[in-house]
């Protein structure tokens, strides 16, 4: 298998593209600092990946503020943070709406100029349209198609999410199952789920070498992995070398 197999790169946004992990402790760091808890910023990650995923699985029809404002509001609590009602409120609220504010990864600009040149590029994100609109300038290119979890009415890893992408590539760029690779860091949100549906996967393994699976939460087996990358740039790099290794074999086609 070769990634130059694929017509269409699916991606997850918030964890592959964005360094959501940055955002989100930089809002939760300052709450974790005001509870009579030690917590350490894996701590507070951890905490924040099982609520995240359980809000996220009671209310699938909330749009992604909600959930991070739920979240907010209860680890405000659980943590015994000396916050006054009002405080917490407001700041559950910055939380909710700090999405477009949140960090690219360094390489990812670039790694989507590149990519963009080969691929078909879809977003399959978690948040709401609002929230990704804020992003989305700064990614410097346009997607071929947007599906976000307001729009599905479930929030990954839920096989909707996938069946819906399948389904919606398809009809909106003309790309069977067969020709998608779905490019996601989160082994729980993205991974499981997508090799269940039968689609192929690069793991953005942003995280290498840590031990904790950070914002999101363990999975109890992990999937088949067809390609595995450290961050976006290897990705580049190994289509890169793809492609050098093609025009050595064939050295018609570099025309």
């Amino acid at each position: 298998m070769h990634l130059s197999d694929f017509e269409l790169l699916s991606f997850d946004c918030f964890g592959t593209l964005v360094d959501w992990e940055a955002g989100i402790w930089s809002h939760l760091g300052p709450l974790a600092g005001t509870s009579p808890r030690l917590l350490d910023r894996e701590s507070v990650l951890e905490e924040f990946a099982e609520w995240e995923a359980r809000f996220e699985d009671q209310n699938p029809w909330d749009r992604y503020p909600e959930i991070l404002r739920r979240v907010y509001l209860h680890l405000g609590k659980a943590w015994q943070c000396k916050l006054s009602k009002i405080t917490l409120d407001h700041d559950a609220d910055r939380f909710a709406h700090s999405v477009g504010l949140w960090p690219l990864f360094p390489d990812t600009q670039a790694a989507l100029a590149y990519l963009k040149n080969h691929f078909k590029l879809v977003i399959l994100s978690n948040v709401d349209r609002v929230s990704f609109s804020r992003t989305h300038t700064s990614l410097g290119v346009v997607f071929d198609a947007v599906y976000t979890a307001e729009d599905i009415g479930s929030y990954k890893p839920d096989r909707r999410n996938f069946e819906y992408l399948i389904h919606h590539v398809a009809k909106d760029c003309g790309v069977e199952k067969s020709g998608i690779l779905h490019t996601a860091q989160s082994l729980f949100h993205d991974h499981v789920p997508a090799k269940s549906c039968g689609l192929a996967n690069a793991w953005i393994d942003r995280r290498f070498g840590l031990r904790s699976s950070g914002a999101t939460k363990e999975v109890h087996f992990k999937p088949k992995i067809d390609f595995h990358y450290k961050n976006l740039a290897e990705m580049v790099t190994a289509h890169q070398a793809e492609i050098a290794a093609a025009t050595v074999e064939n050295p018609q086609q570099d025309s």
